[in-house]
């Protein structure tokens, strides 16, 4: 595929295409247009709490802000990587995985896709808005600011991509604004780069892997669909600009909420950072009434924004897997479906209230099954260079090497590498503490997602070899 176009980019239109190829007639948009889906999305108080996080694991803050540097930096890349894959095929992230996995070995990556993002990120971040909603027009209550931030995001999705492209640039430009205020006033709070006396003088490894998986699972999430937010762009669209500005605008704008989250708590937790109730309004309470109404009212916004790309991906993810459901509005309907399922996981964590743990666990399992998925797709896509991507993808193999690469890799690095608080894994245990030479004791750090990409690469190079469908 060599066309161009500036085809229509109608916002109001319902979008019937779900996962077949967008034609030369409907492409559209420029690569900088990346930059502000990406970045819009994390300007929202989820990404801000996983700052936090650095805090909860024990680590100061210099460590901590070292540590989202780190694991957004790592997303970042890859991030960009698979972005530049959308215009030439015209495909979403999940259809092209088939590439590496094959027919039937694509329903695993594409179904936890669907749970993670359109279920399991939808039902976050959809907590997350509530509790600021709520905060903002407390007549409303909780169960009418959660029925708004559903409507409003699933409505959003329903629509489909143009209507989605449209909502994230402009939201992203307001925003840019009230985020670089708020960045002022938290860099600027009194101790807010202060470190505690006394602490250990060992670094502490745990906590900053811990934090680094933390901001790479939110990060490397976005990941699994990051093409289809860009097939619909002229296939000759450069792919150095499009790189550039889907990674940048993914890592510009993780690093810095979260770096106000590190900060923040730094000052706002007084030692007892799991003992927060309401992270969002302790936040929130930072700021002057009339500013923290703004800043409730960006922390909705940015939440929609995440979920309605979190919804509508979903639903790409579900139709990825094979599904003939047999009408023209099939991916319209898989968004109404999935808000359903999304929006009573929601209820259930607006009435359960404990946002710190469940956050905590859920980002890092995100980074462990995403981590050993991007090593797959990135090798295959290596290895297979020069080849059509998109008559692969939609004519794929029954080839196995990728399906048992991602489940070895991720089972393995699971059951031996985890270290959260409801399972630690055995060589996780048996290598928690090295004492060296000098006698210090070193922590050493949770590797699950690590050891997952290595092992998942190291198996597909391996089990290509044996396996000749995986070539073709």
């Amino acid at each position: 595929m060599t066309q161009s176009t500036s085809g229509s980019a109608k916002a109001t239109s319902i979008e019937v295409n779900d996962v077949s190829p967008i034609s030369a007639g409907e492409r559209h948009g420029k690569a900088w247009h990346l930059f502000t889906v990406w970045s819009s999305p994390n300007l929202e108080f989820a990404t801000v709490f996983v700052g936090a996080l650095a805090i909860g694991f024990g680590l100061n803050v210099w460590q901590g802000l070292l540590a989202v540097l780190v694991g957004n930096a790592l997303a970042g890349i890859t991030h960009g990587i698979l972005s530049t894959w959308g215009p030439e095929a015209g495909l979403p992230q999940m259809v092209l995985s088939r590439n590496a996995f094959g027919k039937l070995g694509n329903l695993i990556p594409a179904g936890l896709s669907t749970l993670v993002a359109g279920i399991g990120w939808f039902a976050v971040n959809t907590v997350s808005g509530t509790f600021a909603l709520q905060a903002l027009l407390p007549g409303i209550g909780v169960y009418g600011a959660l029925a708004v931030i559903i409507l409003l995001q699933v409505g959003v999705a329903f629509v489909g991509h143009n209507l989605i492209q449209k909502w994230e640039r402009f939201a992203s430009y307001g925003l840019a604004i009230v985020w670089l205020i708020v960045v002022v006033v938290i860099f600027t709070l009194p101790g807010a780069f202060n470190v505690a006396a006394g602490g250990s003088a060992d670094f502490p490894w745990a906590g900053f892997t811990l934090t680094a998986g933390a901001a790479y699972g939110y990060t490397a999430g976005w990941t699994a669909f990051a093409s289809d937010y860009t097939r619909y762009l002229p296939a000759n669209t450069s792919k150095k600009a499009l790189g550039w500005f889907a990674g940048l605008g993914n890592f510009t704008s993780t690093t810095l909420i979260m770096a106000v989250g590190v900060i923040a708590f730094n000052v706002l937790s007084k030692g007892n950072f799991w003992g927060i109730a309401n992270p969002t309004s302790t936040f929130t309470a930072v700021f002057n009434p009339v500013f923290g109404a703004i800043v409730l009212l960006a922390i909705v916004i940015g939440s929609v924004s995440a979920n309605i790309l979190n919804i509508y991906s979903g639903a790409m993810s579900f139709l990825a897997m094979g599904f003939k459901l047999g009408f023209k509005t099939r991916r319209a309907i898989m968004v109404l479906v999935a808000g359903v399922v999304g929006g009573t996981l929601s209820y259930v964590g607006v009435v359960n209230g404990d946002v710190a743990h469940s956050l905590d666990g859920f980002l890092l399992v995100v980074s462990y099954w995403v981590s050993p998925w991007i090593a797959v797709v990135l090798t295959e896509r290596i290895l297979s260079k020069g080849k059509d991507a998109q008559a692969r993808a939609l004519a794929p193999k029954n080839s196995w090497a990728g399906a048992a690469s991602f489940v070895i890799a991720t089972v393995f690095s699971i059951w031996g590498f985890a270290s959260q608080v409801q399972y630690t894994g055995p060589i996780a245990i048996a290598i928690h503490h090295i004492t060296l030479d000098n006698g210090a004791i070193v922590d050493v750090p949770d590797l699950t997602a690590l050891v997952g990409f290595v092992v998942a690469a190291v198996l597909f190079v391996a089990f290509r070899s044996v396996d000749n469908k995986a070539k073709n």
